[in-house]
């Protein structure tokens, strides 16, 4: 897949994690199964704030939420993700929220102007890392995914 950068100090703060070092391999596979991802079959590594993530995922949009759920959590500068995915699909854009933003003004951006309802698909893209619309944070690395 590729290399997403994250904000070390911004997301879920698990046990044993600090800015400078991301959690255990265990903390890390306990948080995918959080968010219902499952971490069966997959080598985590973590070398000081870097994870490196490989195996294979049921799809593409999996992929790229084990590797979400892996970088949003403080300590961690970057995924690199060499998942590979069993069902193939475009691949989504990765893109960093900033302060100010709300999902609706997210797909504004990135589907054109009139089209902040699309927010609702980037919501859905990204559960169940995001429980509700307005709780995004700045520092967060959300799957914008295509319009079809």
């Amino acid at each position: 897949m590729s290399i997403i950068n994250f904000i070390k100090g911004v997301g879920e703060k698990l046990f044993g994690a600090s800015e400078a070092q991301a959690a255990t391999v265990d903390e890390l596979k306990k948080e995918l199964e959080k968010h219902q991802l499952s971490a069966e079959g997959l080598d985590v590594q973590v070398d000081g704030d870097k994870v490196t993530v490989s195996g294979q995922a049921a799809s593409t949009e999996e992929a790229e939420k084990i590797a979400l759920a892996l970088g949003n959590t403080i300590g961690v500068s970057s995924v690199d993700s060499q998942l590979t995915a069993a069902q193939e699909a475009p691949a989504a854009v990765m893109y960093t929220v900033e302060k100010g933003d709300t999902l609706w003004k997210i797909a504004e951006t990135h589907y054109g102007k009139g089209k902040g309802g699309q927010y609702e698909r980037i919501f859905e893209a990204n559960r169940p890392m995001l429980t509700h619309p307005d709780k995004i944070y700045p520092g967060q690395v959300l799957r914008i995914p295509p319009l079809d």
